[in-house]
C-alpha cells in the first residue's frame, strides 16, 4: 500500500518510518527544504531513541522516501496521512491554518479515491470542516473518506508506543475507509493490539480527554506533594499506595516541577476553550491549568529559600528538555524555572545531555556546563530538574566538593533524603518533609 505523509515533524517522522517497518510504502513530504535534504542524507533533526536507526534502515530497503513533492506524493498515494502542526493561539485554540493550506493542496492534486487521515490533534468537529473544505476547492467531484486516528506517542519512547500500543483509535463513517486503516495496522492484530472503531468526533475527543486526564493525575499529585510538606508526610509514601490501588494505577503519579512538552499544556487549554465556545466551563481542567503555572513558579520559590537572596548567586541546573529521552524544551518546566531565577538576577548555568542548542534560541545570559560536574563547579546550589539517566548515579561526594554551599535541590525526587543528609548536603525535594 503506498502512503503520503504530509509534515516531517516528531508524528510524521515517526508514524512514516514505523508504518515502513509494518511493510508500506511511504513518502514523507514537507514544505521544509533543508529538513528533506537532511533526511535524504539519513539525518534526523529531532532526539528519538532508535528512530535514526528505523528511518535508514527503511530508506535502504527502499519502503520509505522524503520529498517536498506534495502533487507527487497525493498522487501516487490511497492514503494521504495528515501530521502538520496545530500550535495553539494566544486564547489557548488550536490554530488550524496548516491542515487548512494541506486541504487545498489534497484538494487540488488529488485524481481518484483517496483515504485522506487526519493523524495531528485538532478540536472535535474538524474532520467534518476538513472534508467540506476539500469538497469545496475540488476542481471536479472525486471521492475521498475522512478518517482520525490520533497518535499517542510518548516523546522517548515512541517507536515502542507506535509498534505495541494501548490501543489503536480509528474515527470513520466509511467502511471502506475503515477497512483500509485496519489493513494498514494489521500487524497490531497479531499481538492483539485493542482498536477502538468510532466515528470522527470521539476520535477527536479521546486524544483531548486522555491528555488532559493525565495532566489532571501530574497536577493533583504535584498538588498533594506541596501539602505533604506542610504537614510532614512523605508524598512518595503516599503515591505509592494510591497506584497499588487498581482504580487509580500508578503511572503518572511521581510529583515534579509541572507538566510541560508539546501536548499536555497544547492539548489541555484547546479542551478547555472547545467547552468554553460550547458555554460550558470546564472547572477541573480550568483549575489544572492554572495549577500548574504555579507549581513551576514554586519551584523558583523553593530553590530561593534554600539559598537566600538570589542576586549575584550562581545556580547550577541539569535538565533543559521537559522530559528525558527528547530534545524538545516546548514549555520545559526547567526554561520557565531559569527564567524566573534570571528575573532575581542569579546566575545560571545549565547541563541537558541533548536540548542545549534548543534552550540557546531561547534563553539568553545562560552559561552551559560541558557535563553535571562542570555545571556544579563553583555553584551555589545545584537543581535536578529533568532526570535523564546519566543524573540518577551521580558520583555526590564529588559533587558536594565542586558546590560553593552543599545545597542541591531535587525537583524529581531521585535521591534519598536521608542518604543525601548523610553526606553532609542541604537537601530537599517535592513533598518530602
Amino acid at each position: 500500500m503506498n502512503i503520503c505523509i504530509i509534515g516531517t515533524g516528531y508524528v510524521g517522522l515517526v508514524t512514516g518510518a514505523c508504518l515502513a517497518e509494518f511493510g508500506m510504502n511511504l513518502i514523507c513530504v514537507d514544505n521544509d527544504l533543508p529538513k528533506i535534504d537532511l533526511l535524504k542524507q539519513g539525518k534526523v533533526p529531532i532526539y528519538e531513541p532508535g528512530l535514526e536507526n528505523l528511518v535508514t534502515k527503511s530508506v535502504k530497503e527502499g519502503r520509505l522516501r522524503f520529498s517536498s513533492n506534495i502533487e507527487e506524493g497525493i498522487k501516487t498515494s490511497l492514503v494521504i496521512l495528515i501530521a502538520v502542526g496545530t500550535p495553539p493561539r494566544e486564547d489557548g485554540s488550536a490554530d488550524l491554518q496548516f491542515i487548512e493550506e494541506v486541504a487545498k493542496e489534497i484538494a487540488r492534486w488529488m485524481d481518484g479515491y483517496k483515504v485522506v487521515v487526519m493523524k495531528s490533534t485538532v478540536p472535535v468537529g474538524t474532520a467534518r470542516w476538513l472534508k467540506e473544505l476539500i469538497q469545496k476547492h475540488q476542481t471536479k467531484p472525486i471521492p475521498f473518506d475522512i478518517v482520525s486516528t490520533p497518535e499517542f506517542l510518548r516523546e522517548g519512547s515512541a517507536i515502542e508506543d507506535f509498534m505495541r500500543p494501548d490501543r489503536v483509535v480509528i474515527g470513520a463513517e466509511s467502511e471502506q475507509a475503515m477497512a483500509i486503516m485496519k489493513d494498514i495496522y494489521s500487524a497490531l492484530y497479531l499481538i492483539e493490539t485493542p482498536f477502538i472503531l468510532t466515528s470522527p468526533e470521539s476520535a477527536e475527543m479521546i486524544k483531548y480527554a486522555t491528555n488532559s486526564f493525565l495532566a489532571t493525575k501530574v497536577t493533583f499529585i504535584n498538588e498533594i506533594a506541596n501539602l505533604c510538606e506542610k504537614v510532614g508526610a512523605d508524598v512518595h509514601h503516599v503515591a505509592k499506595a494510591m497506584g497499588l490501588d487498581g482504580r487509580i494505577g500508578k503511572k503518572f503519579l511521581h510529583p515534579g516541577p509541572g507538566y510541560g512538552g508539546s501536548c499536555f499544556p497544547k492539548d489541555t487549554r484547546a479542551l478547555s476553550r472547545i467547552a468554553h465556545e460550547k458555554g460550558y466551563t470546564f472547572r477541573i481542567l480550568d483549575s489544572v491549568i492554572q495549577a500548574n503555572e504555579v507549581q513551576k513558579q514554586r519551584m523558583v520559590e523553593k530553590i530561593k529559600e534554600m539559598v537566600g537572596d538570589l542576586k549575584g548567586k550562581k545556580i547550577g541546573i541539569l535538565g533543559l528538555s521537559f522530559k528525558p529521552n527528547t530534545n524538545d524544551i516546548r514549555e520545559s518546566s526547567s526554561i520557565a524555572i531559569i527564567q524566573g531565577l534570571i528575573q532575581m538576577d542569579a546566575k545560571v548555568k545549565a547541563f541537558d545531555p541533548a536540548a542545549m542548542e534548543e534552550a540557546k534560541a531561547v534563553l539568553f545570559g545562560v552559561e552551559y556546563g560541558q557535563d553535571a560536574y562542570d555545571t556544579a563547579n563553583g555553584a551555589d546550589a545545584l537543581v535536578l530538574v529533568t532526570e535523564w539517566n546519566q543524573f540518577r548515579r551521580l558520583d555526590l561526594l564529588r559533587i558536594k566538593t565542586l558546590l560553593k554551599e552543599p545545597i542541591f535541590i531535587d525537583l524529581r525526587n531521585v535521591y534519598d533524603p536521608a542518604h543525601m543528609k548523610k553526606l553532609g548536603f542541604r537537601y530537599c525535594g517535592i513533598g518530602r518533609s
